[in-house]
């Protein structure tokens, strides 16, 4: 398949609509209050997933990056940290004495900025979870790090304490682009960084960048590709910048007329899938690119790809569980939230109460059409025979509405549907949020959410 293929201008202006990313099912928008205290120890006790990952969320930034939407405290207070730790504690002490089990295969830090620990509360924090879990020899352990913070040497000191996959907020590297996000950074500092994970025995580097962002250009854009290519990444994810500043307060720092019009972001890229996947990159999904390689690429190629919260992954088929302030676990068949404000989040651990804010039990129909959803978002096919053995269904009558809104999709060569399945065709992999979405039980089919962003 060539890039040039993805870029059918008619299907794009034709399709381009609100949707959800579908890192879950039923979305997070569905979470509810009305639920039982023990929801996620009761689906832990009924889930077949034989191994566990857990989700740390770290929420303090030194400072405030405008285009962010993540869950966040700004603070340049380091001792808040160590009273995050002391709560999270508690969370894991909770949630460990139900949940030990199983071993733990990975163990992902994200935030806010995790790299806002310092290595002394970072080695906390790796104890901390050893000593409550059975981590396993081979897990996983993963950072996401802001690079105007850290030096090698704490590169080093996350590799001595087991981390082995690291991925850098890059973004843009151009000035104006910088100053227009508040997120001014070194370049050749970050070149550095990489090598120095290279060096370390990191077996997997990864660098963030966003299109979209306020006063990116093709050319400027290409020069901040370019830059990453010449770090040699394994892989690297490519983020749509969702302008939507009736959400996020700091993005109403980012004025409307500094963005690129929808020609040039879809331009910004296809700029970049083209120029990675000239470099030897695989398109992963919608948006990452991986080495040939690298586990990614190689479950892609196999039909063995897997999506959660955090996005791709080769380990679906574990359990999920998320410590730490708004935190989402996916345990079996249940999804829980822990609440969203630090303050909110510290007062029920000090009473002893659920942590789980909201969340929902999912229905057979929700299983069916998250396993749907996800072989179609991972592998651009579903088979109904799978399907029909898992479920104990028959598809094709489950699903024949579904089916026939698939028509037009079907008229416009995206996709085909017969006896037998499902297959999106791979010049229409950019479409498949959309596709996902006939799928979907909660969504209004006439009405595209504000909440979500383009599908494209």
């Amino acid at each position: 398949m060539q890039i040039n293929d993805l870029f059918n201008p008619a299907l794009l202006n034709k399709y381009n609509i609100n949707g959800p990313r579908y890192t879950s099912y039923p979305t997070a928008l569905e979470f509810s209050e009305q639920i039982e205290p023990d929801l996620l120890s009761c689906a832990y006790q009924s889930s077949s997933a034989k191994a566990l990952s857990v989700y740390i969320h770290i929420p303090f930034c030194h400072s405030l990056c405008y285009y962010c939407g993540c869950n966040k405290v700004v603070t340049r207070h380091q001792n808040k940290a160590d009273e995050y730790l002391d709560y999270l504690e508690q969370e894991v002490v909770m949630r460990a004495q139900v949940m030990t089990a199983k071993p733990l295969q990975q163990i992902h830090l994200g935030g806010g900025t995790p790299s806002f620990l310092d290595l002394d509360q970072m080695q906390r924090l790796i104890t901390l979870m050893h000593t409550h879990f059975s981590v396993a020899q081979t897990a996983e352990i993963s950072i996401e790090v802001d690079p105007r913070r850290i030096d090698t040497s704490y590169i080093e000191g996350l590799a001595e304490l087991g981390f082995n996959r690291i991925s850098f907020g890059v973004q843009d590297i151009n000035e104006r682009v910088q100053q227009a996000i508040n997120r001014i950074q070194s370049t050749t500092h970050i070149a550095e960084l990489v090598d120095c994970a290279k060096r370390v025995g990191f077996k997997s580097v990864n660098l963030d960048l966003i299109y979209g962002l306020p006063h990116q250009t093709s050319e400027t854009f290409a020069d901040t590709i370019d830059a990453a290519i010449a770090m040699q990444p394994a892989r690297v994810s490519l983020f749509s910048y969702a302008h939507l500043p009736s959400r996020f307060a700091a993005q109403r720092k980012i004025k409307d007329e500094w963005l690129p019009d929808a020609a040039t972001k879809t331009a910004l890229m296809r700029l970049a899938m083209e120029k990675f996947v000239a470099a030897g990159y695989e398109l992963i999904g919608m948006d990452h690119f991986a080495k040939p390689d690298d586990e990614l690429a190689i479950a892609q190629r196999e039909g063995a790809l897997h999506r959660n919260f955090q996005g791709y992954t080769t380990q679906g088929d574990l359990d999920l569980l998320g410590l730490g302030v708004s935190s989402i676990s996916s345990i079996g068949n249940a999804y829980g939230q822990n609440p969203k404000q630090l303050k909110e989040y510290y007062a029920a651990l000090d009473a002893q109460s659920s942590l789980t804010e909201k969340g929902c039990q999912l229905s057979t129909d929700d299983m069916i059409r998250r396993y749907t959803i996800q072989q179609l978002m991972c592998n651009l096919k579903l088979h109904f025979q799978d399907l029909d053995a898992r479920f104990k269904i028959d598809s094709k009558t489950y699903f024949a509405n579904e089916i026939q809104r698939l028509a037009p999709f079907v008229d416009d060569q995206i996709m085909h549907v017969d006896e037998h399945g499902i297959m999106v065709f791979e010049h229409a992999r950019l479409l498949i949020r959309l596709i996902c979405m006939q799928f979907d039980a909660y969504l209004k089919r006439d009405v595209a959410r504000p909440q979500y962003s383009k599908v494209i």
